[in-house]
């Protein structure tokens, strides 16, 4: 059962979305969102956040997707980058980013993936090493789909360190400031239509500050898990908030749409896949929330669990969503005026990333069912 409090922020957050509507700037919708305390919910309140956690932040993403304007740096710049920093920075890390994470002035984008190494993380070439005369830190390596560089103050890149006593590399966290010289960037050519904006990444002898490390050099590991549950649990949401979009558009067609006097759903060949939908978002959206409030609660652990579930079942429902709301719409979901079409590529992202719905299911069949791995 919902609070009262996060019924009151859904309505609200909703609102907003609505009044700015699928044609929005996205920047000034960040602006706004931020304004109202709603981008930094989950931060530090001695930071400028609103004290809340992953379950508001959640809940304030699905809303805006819900109004038809979600804002996809949600995940990344709050989400992962605020959390991991929130959590392990340094405190001048966290004075320098927190606060304007928060109010929303300053943006984080979040690289990990490269082009021979998605979700077996394990494979990660990018490398940082100590500079033994200045202390400086020195990254070389390639990322790939990193949403947002063009408009992010920083991002922050997963890369791996050599361990000086079993000379195993291990992975490290920095922050890497957009304009720091031999971070380059080019925009990945993407048949998706979205304002966010994919981009591959070469690093070549970046030279880094100690200071720009985040955290523990050895608790790497640890702290890339930090933000990638809630990078699952927020994927969810926005997927959850783009199938309750759809579906929405395709309930008020088949309750308008009118064929021989009869509106299009009275008939159960309608109005029964868009039931199914319906359920099945909701369902979602209840593992995201069991999701959120482990992670809240600190149980790494069990939201790691909860978090792949959530995210692979609210990308299936997304997708389901979705085509049925386009089916109902027949020749009119693939109009620019319904403006479905757009989210038949989008939904699929949410089975693509951050994670691949096969990856999930290897790791529930391997973490929560104990059968042996087949790789």
């Amino acid at each position: 059962m919902e609070t009262e409090d996060h019924k009151a922020l859904r309505e609200a957050v909703f609102a907003l979305g609505k009044r700015h509507g699928r044609a929005t700037d996205p920047t000034q919708l960040w602006s706004d969102a931020a304004k109202l305390g709603y981008i930094g919910v989950n931060l530090p309140e001695a930071y400028g956040g609103g004290g809340g956690g992953i379950t508001e932040l959640s809940l304030v993403l699905e809303e805006l997707g819900a109004a038809g304007s979600p804002l996809l740096m949600m995940i990344v710049s709050p989400a992962i980058c605020g959390t991991v920093i929130a959590r392990f920075g340094t405190d001048a890390q966290k004075q320098q980013w927190l606060p304007a994470l928060a109010d929303g002035t300053r943006l984080m984008a979040f690289g990990i993936t490269e082009p021979d190494a998605g979700s077996n993380s394990h494979r990660i070439t990018t490398t940082a090493r100590r500079d033994q005369d200045s202390g400086d830190w020195l990254l070389t390596g390639r990322k790939v789909f990193v949403s947002g560089v063009d408009i992010a103050d920083a991002t922050l890149i997963v890369g791996r360190t050599e361990d000086a006593r079993t000379g195993r590399l291990k992975p490290c966290l920095f922050i890497v400031p957009r304009d720091t010289p031999g971070f380059t960037r080019r925009p990945i050519d993407m048949e998706l239509n979205a304002a966010e904006k994919q981009f591959e990444l070469v690093l070549d002898d970046v030279r880094l500050p100690a200071d720009a490390l985040v955290g523990d050099e050895d608790a790497g590991l640890l702290q890339l898990f930090a933000g990638l549950n809630p990078e699952r649990i927020m994927t969810a949401a926005f997927a959850i908030g783009m199938g309750r979009h759809a579906l929405a558009k395709a309930i008020e067609y088949a309750r308008d749409r009118t064929v021989w006097n009869t509106p299009i759903g009275a008939h159960q060949a309608i109005a029964h896949p868009l039931a199914q939908a319906h359920i099945d978002l909701e369902l979602a959206r209840l593992m995201m929330q069991k999701a959120a409030a482990l992670y809240d609660a600190g149980d790494d652990m069990g939201a790691g669990e909860a978090a792949n579930m959530a995210k692979y079942a609210a990308g299936e429902a997304c997708v389901k969503a979705v085509d049925q709301a386009v089916h109902t719409l027949g020749g009119n979901g693939l109009t620019r005026e319904y403006g479905l079409a757009r989210l038949i590529t989008a939904a699929r992202v949410a089975r693509i990333a951050p994670v691949s719905r096969e990856m999930i299911l290897n790791y529930v069949s391997h973490q929560t069912l104990g059968l042996p791995k087949s790789y």
